[in-house]
């Protein structure tokens, strides 16, 4: 038995992913735009990532005198550490802004 093809459904299907496809478009050029940069507790490094958490940049800000090569490592690895968890925060916040009135998307994230 064939079943009737409801025009203005596949009309409003069509439509609805359109606006999925402006989102994700959206959303992929406000990525493109975020930089998080976060610093060490103790100050002595700045590290600079991006909305993937990639490392961009890494700077020593403080005075390394009188520091030693561990405390100069942690230093770096808190920054880098720290910066990609704000740049995983700021993914999901543009994420909740582009998308978070949109309806369920099937749990795609």
């Amino acid at each position: 038995m064939p079943r009737e093809i409801d025009d203005a459904w596949i009309e409003e299907a069509i439509a609805s992913y359109r606006r999925i496809e402006e989102r994700q478009e959206a959303l992929t050029r406000a990525l493109a735009g975020i930089e998080v940069a976060v610093r060490s507790p103790d100050d002595l490094v700045e590290v600079v990532a991006d909305a993937d958490g990639a490392v961009r940049r890494v700077v020593v800000t403080g005075s390394i005198e009188g520091r030693t090569a561990v405390e100069l490592t942690r230093a770096i690895q808190q920054a880098i550490t720290a910066a990609t968890d704000a740049a995983g925060w700021a993914r999901r916040k543009v994420y909740e802004e582009t998308f978070g009135g949109y309806a369920d998307l099937g749990g795609a994230r």
